[in-house]
C-alpha cells in the first residue's frame, strides 16, 4: 500500500484484508452485500473505464488485463469497495487502435459515467487517447511502459503509476548486456512508439557502456512473417536484442531459430517477444540459454514472495505462469501485474483525497501526484516501487532471466536506484 497517504493502522487492516482475499476470502465472502457497503455515504458504484485490447494485435494482452482488473476489483469488493463503495469496471475495446482509443475515452467521460479511465497498454494507443482524456478532464491510468507519460508527451491528467517505463527498464539492463553478453548489438523492435522508445534508450545505454551505436531493424507490428528482415542482422553481431509484439511473436521467435541454427549470437530478449507463448512450444529449444528482460517473473523462483503467491492465486495463475483451468493458456505475466497494482493506487488516491466523485477528479490527481514509497505487499506483488508524482511515472526493480531447462530463471535483480534518471517534465506545474 502507497505509505504517504495511508496511516499505518488503516493500511495493516486493508493488508489484512487483502490476504484473507489471497486466501479464498472467506470472511469477506460472508457478509452480505449491503453489510460490507452500509458505511459509504452512496451506494452507487465507483465505475472504472477499462479500456481493453479485446481484438488487434493486443487482443492477446487485453485478455490477460481484463482477468486480473476483475480480479483485482473482486479483492477491493471484497474487502469493503473504496471509501465504503463497490467498483464496477466498465469495459469497452479499443481495437488496439489510437482513433477508437480516443473515442472510447470520451465514452466512458459523456456517456458511462466512468470516475477514471483505466488499463491501456499498447503506446501508440496511449498517445492517440491521452489528449481526449486531457480536454474531457477525466484521469487516464495507463499500463504502457511507454516513455510518453515521463518525456512529458502528454498531460497531468495522465498517468502511469502501475508499471514501469522503457527508459528506466533498459536503463538498468545495458550493463547486464555489456558485462555478459557483447556490446555490439543489433536490435530487431516493432515499428510503432513503443519500439522507438527501445531503439533510442537502448542505444544510448549501451553506448554509455562503452559498445558502438545498434544496428536497428524495425519491424511493422502487424507482420506475420519475418525471414526477410534476418539477412539484415550483421555477421559481426555479438548480441541480437528482440523485442517483438502481436499476434505473430511465436512465429518471429521459430523463424528466427531456423536462420540461425545452431550458430546464433548471444541472445537478449524482452518477455515481449514471448508473452502469452509456451516456452516448452515445438522450435523454441534454440532459446536455451538465452537472457529474456521480465517485468515479473513468469515461473515461480524459489524464493518466492507471499505476495507473488497470493496474486497467482487470485489472477489464478500456476507456477508455470498458465492459466490453472488451461495449462495451454500462458498469461503476460510480466506486464499484467500493472492492472492490479493501478487499480491499488485508484483505490489508495480515492481514499486519500475522500473521493466522492467527478467533481473531485483533480483531488484524485494531486492525491496521486503526492504518493512516493509503495512497499512490496498484496497490493504491489512485483516489488518496491518509487513514484515520481512530478513526471507521473513508478520506478521499480527489473529482472533478468535466463532459459534453463525450458524455464525462465531468475539471474538478475536491478536495484531501484538503477532505474532512475533525471526529471524531463513537471506535470504538477500544469493546470488543472
Amino acid at each position: 500500500m502507497t505509505r504517504i497517504i495511508t496511516p499505518e493502522p488503516a493500511r495493516l487492516t486493508r493488508r489484512a484484508a487483502l490476504r484473507t482475499v489471497a486466501a479464498g476470502g472467506a470472511a469477506a465472502a460472508a457478509l452480505p452485500l449491503w453489510a460490507r457497503y452500509t458505511h459509504a455515504q452512496t451506494a452507487e458504484p465507483i465505475r472504472i473505464g477499462f479500456q481493453k485490447h479485446a481484438t488487434g494485435i493486443g487482443a492477446a494482452y487485453g485478455a490477460w488485463y481484463d482477468r486480473t482488473s476483475t480480479a483485482a476489483v473482486k479483492a477491493i469488493n471484497a474487502a469493503g469497495g473504496i471509501n465504503g463503495r463497490p467498483v464496477e469496471l466498465v469495459t469497452e475495446d479499443d481495437a488496439t487502435d489510437p482513433a477508437r482509443g480516443a473515442e472510447v475515452v470520451e465514452k466512458f467521460a459523456t456517456q458511462s459515467k466512468c470516475d477514471v479511465a483505466f488499463g491501456t497498454l499498447f503506446s501508440h494507443v496511449v498517445i492517440g487517447s491521452a489528449p481526449r482524456a486531457g480536454e474531457l478532464r477525466i484521469p487516464y491510468f495507463v499500463v504502457s511502459e511507454g516513455h510518453h507519460v515521463a518525456s512529458g508527451m502528454l498531460n497531468r491528467w495522465t498517468v502511469q503509476p502501475g508499471i514501469t517505463d522503457v527508459k528506466s527498464q533498459v536503463q538498468a539492463m545495458a550493463p547486464f548486456v555489456a558485462q555478459n553478453l557483447g556490446r555490439k548489438v543489433t536490435m530487431m523492435i516493432p515499428d510503432f512508439a513503443f519500439g522507438y522508445d527501445h531503439r533510442d534508450y537502448f542505444s544510448a545505454a549501451i553506448q554509455a557502456q562503452g559498445g558502438p551505436a545498434p544496428t536497428v531493424i524495425a519491424v511493422p507490428p502487424a507482420e506475420t512473417s519475418f525471414t526477410r528482415y534476418f539477412p539484415q542482422i550483421p555477421t559481426d553481431t555479438e548480441v541480437l536484442y528482440h523485442v517483438m509484439v502481436g499476434p505473430a511473436v511465436l512465429t518471429f521467435v521459430k523463424e528466427l531459430g531456423e536462420f540461425f541454427g545452431g550458430s546464433r549470437p548471444a541472445m537478449f530478449g524482452f518477455i515481449d517477444s514471448l508473452e502469452a507463448v509456451d516456452l516448452a512450444s515445438p522450435g523454441l529449444e534454440f532459446l536455451e540459454g538465452t537472457y529474456f528482460w521480465e517485468g515479473n517473473p513468469r515461473y515461480a523462483q524459489a524464493d518466492q514472495s507471499e505476495f507473488d503467491r497470493n496474486f497467482r492465486a487470485a489472477v489464478g495463475v500456476d507456477a508455470n505462469g498458465a492459466s490453472l483451468s488451461d495449462p495451454a493458456d500462458v498469461s503476460t505475466y510480466a506486464h499484467m501485474w500493472g492492472c492490479w497494482e493501478t487499480l491499488h493506487v485508484i483505490k489508495a488516491g480515492m481514499e486519500a483525497c475522500a473521493y466522492t466523485g467527478p467533481m473531485d477528479r483533480a483531488k484524485l490527481i494531486e492525491a496521486v501526484e503526492a504518493m512516493t514509497t509503495m512497499p512490496a505487499s498484496n497490493e504491489h506483488p512485483q516489488g518496491d516501487k518509487l513514484f515520481n508524482g512530478r513526471t507521473h511515472q513508478v520506478f521499480g526493480h527489473q529482472y533478468i532471466s535466463k532459459v534453463e531447462g525450458g524455464r525462465l530463471v531468475l539471474q538478475h535483480t536491478s536495484s531501484i536506484e538503477d532505474t532512475l534518471y533525471p526529471d524531463e517534465v513537471d506535470y504538477t506545474t500544469q493546470p488543472l
